[in-house]
């Protein structure tokens, strides 16, 4: 039962889910949002520049209606007054192409579908496949669109039959009244038409657009496994993320170790805890330049030895260090005192090998401030 869920497609789409269908060219898009903006868009145009729209084309109409006998004669004439008279039809209508384009684009930006996908354009030969078609007419998408239609045409062919049914006397009436009152209330019930059939599409559009978005992302649901999948890709799968962390502790320890030969002096515990200083002219204070526990404290003796760095046991000192210092930084001003004896024994050292004399005595009880030298102990 487990693994059937699993495989079962019941998470909400992760945001790269929705990106890379994006990147398809897969959208949400009702086609009856569409066209319900061009529809009010293109009848609102014309409700408000009739009188623009009647004038222009009052004066196209004028100019063709006129005879000129070279149009007659002349064939190239003719073209190109046929012409001309076509571009000042298409003048006539620019603000209603402007905004029928306008509309068109309006139908993605609201659903939030504006997007550009070359991939989009890529031709797929499976799309040519006439078993695929037939699919897609028998699918469950292809019987919801043909209930659509049938439903669209239904409710605007109804909304039809009832104006008429209604208007019908009028529409009689029509016949017996003046051309210029006949056309007024001919105008009176188109206009009236069209707002219910407007109102009758918006019901429609109403009911589709939440029923394209929920299709929209119900295709793209996840199953757990993907989720998983994804995660792990976002972020990196454990191994990985472990594997990588290994190697930069390997990159880190390889150059500290290569910081112990310009020691100073490494301060041990003696076989525990290993902590390597140094210290030159123009710093304010010693840092550690490497650390470490067990058999990272005996690398560092190992190659302290072999490069002759100074050796100091001092337990204390050398727990108090490596829990209080970090890696690279300077030690903390509590142990000033304490290191500086250190450093003074280390000088007094290389004094003794390089001119001899009596040998050094190493620093006993150094100044470790108590509640340090008792947290680094239970630390």
């Amino acid at each position: 039962m487990a693994e059937d869920s699993d495989l079962e497609k019941t998470e909400a789409p992760t945001g790269r889910r929705i990106e890379q269908a994006r990147e398809q060219g897969q959208v949400p898009h009702s086609r009856e949002l569409g066209s319900f903006l061009v529809l009010i868009v293109s009848a609102g145009t014309v409700w408000f520049l009739g009188g623009w729209f009647v004038q222009r084309l009052s004066l196209v109409f004028r100019k063709g209606l006129v005879w000129d006998r070279r149009a007659v004669d002349d064939p190239e004439y003719a073209l190109t007054r046929f012409s001309a008279l076509s571009w000042d039809a298409v003048v006539a209508f620019w603000p209603l192409i402007l905004a029928l384009v306008l509309a068109a684009l309006a139908s993605p930006f609201l659903l939030n579908a504006w997007n550009f996908a070359p991939k989009a354009f890529t031709p797929d030969l499976t799309r040519l496949n006439p078993l695929n078609g037939i699919k897609r007419v028998f699918s469950w998408n292809g019987l919801v669109e043909m209930v659509k239609a049938v439903a669209k045409a239904g409710l605007i062919g109804g909304v039809a039959v009832w104006v008429i049914w209604r208007e019908q006397d009028q529409l009689f009436q029509l016949l017996s009244l003046p051309l210029d009152a006949g056309l007024a209330m001919a105008g009176d019930m188109i206009s009236w038409s069209f707002l219910l059939i407007v109102a009758a599409m918006f019901l429609i559009v109403a009911a589709d657009v939440p029923f394209q978005l929920w299709q929209y992302y119900d295709k793209l649901k996840m199953t757990k496994e993907e989720v998983k999948q994804e995660h792990k890709e976002m972020e990196g799968s454990p191994e990985v993320k472990g594997r990588i962390r290994r190697l930069q502790r390997e990159a880190a320890q390889r150059r500290m170790m290569s910081a112990v030969p310009k020691a100073d002096v490494i301060v041990t515990n003696p076989t525990h805890f290993a902590v390597a200083l140094a210290y030159t002219a123009g710093m304010r204070a010693p840092k550690v330049v490497a650390k470490g526990v067990d058999a990272v404290a005996l690398r560092i003796r190992e190659i302290g030895a072999e490069h002759g760095v100074p050796l100091l046991e001092a337990p204390p000192l050398a727990r108090t260090l490596y829990r209080f210092a970090e890696l690279e930084d300077e030690i903390p001003g509590a142990l000033y005192n304490a290191v500086a004896e250190v450093l003074a024994y280390v000088y007094q050292l290389n004094r003794y090998r390089e001119v001899g004399g009596s040998y050094p005595v190493p620093p006993r009880d150094l100044p470790i401030p108590q509640d340090m030298m008792v947290e680094a102990a239970n630390g």
